[in-house]
């Protein structure tokens, strides 16, 4: 197939980009630079001008592929309904350019939407209670599109896909325990992460483009819960700064916006995604991954 890939030159486009080109696949990318255009050039693949808020370079780029998959998001959190509002502007315009074509439409959503404190399944819905969940308003979007005739399906990321160049939240917790001289957790540390290696992410989308059906949701998740406190010490260690604890009432002073996220119980199961995609992580889990040391080469 043809398929057209948003967020193709970033952390995670550029691991998923390679898995589709391995399966067969030819590969449209969206870029809205000279530089993205070479980056994807030197992966192999044509390059498609365009943007997020250029919905007329997103329609053209559906229209003219076989399929779609959707990994751009815009990481200003600072402005997190905005972003995600964005978001939603891009996925209805994608999706009214392949009303009636059965052609599959594969978006990115994440685990923190999810309802807390239990092991989320991919049969849950997002809590609308937290402000997280907001990122499930895409996800109704677009599985509203099966009635009309897409092959609509999510797949949900962990808030953590590591591996060597990874500049998300593990990134940052690393910077700011460089500069507070200390790995911090919140309250006991019990909180459970989950978190995938970005190159067993990319298998799930190209997994589920070959063998994903119309309205399904799928988990990228290989670690189901890491605590955060496990998550600090190796942090710690490698630094060889203390881990110490912050009370919630601490917490935003140290860690900024990561309070809100760092501080959630989000435990989450991919038992169905594997058994429906054939879906088996294959990469170090993320402490291995930490103990690597590239986090820390810089």
């Amino acid at each position: 197939m043809r398929v057209f890939v948003t967020g193709a030159t970033g952390f995670i486009g550029t691991a998923v980009v390679p898995e589709l080109l391995a399966a067969g696949h030819q590969v449209l990318g969206l870029t809205r630079s000279d530089k993205g255009a070479e980056t994807l050039k030197s992966l192999g693949v044509e390059a498609h001008r365009g943007s997020l808020e250029d919905l007329e370079s997103l329609k053209k780029g559906a229209s003219s592929a076989d399929a779609t998959i959707h990994l751009a998001f815009d990481h200003n959190f600072a402005d997190f309904e905005g972003i995600n509002k964005k978001d939603r502007v891009a996925i209805e315009a994608i999706g009214e350019a392949l009303v009636g074509t059965n052609r599959p439409f594969i978006i990115t959503s994440g685990t923190l939407l999810l309802p807390l404190e239990k092991l989320a399944t991919e049969d849950d819905n997002g809590d609308y209670t937290i402000p997280t969940a907001v990122r499930g308003l895409a996800e109704q979007l677009t599985l509203s599109f099966v009635p009309k005739g897409v092959r609509a399906e999510v797949v949900r990321l962990p808030p953590t896909n590591y591996g060597e160049g990874d500049h998300g939240f593990i990134a940052m917790l690393i910077k700011t325990a460089r500069e507070k001289g200390e790995s911090a957790y919140i309250g006991d540390g019990s909180n459970r992460w989950p978190a995938t290696h970005r190159l067993d992410t990319a298998k799930v989308f190209a997994s589920a483009l070959d063998r994903g059906t119309a309205g399904a949701t799928y988990h990228a998740v290989a670690n189901e819960g890491i605590t955060a406190k496990e998550i600090a010490e190796a942090i710690g260690k490698e630094l060889n700064v203390p881990v110490v604890s912050k009370s919630t009432e601490e917490a935003p002073a140290h860690f900024g916006f990561l309070a809100l996220p760092f501080s959630r119980d989000n435990p989450t199961s991919s038992k169905k995604t594997r058994e429906a995609l054939g879906w088996e992580p294959a990469q170090p889990g993320l402490i291995a991954d930490i103990k690597e040391g590239h986090y820390f080469k810089n």
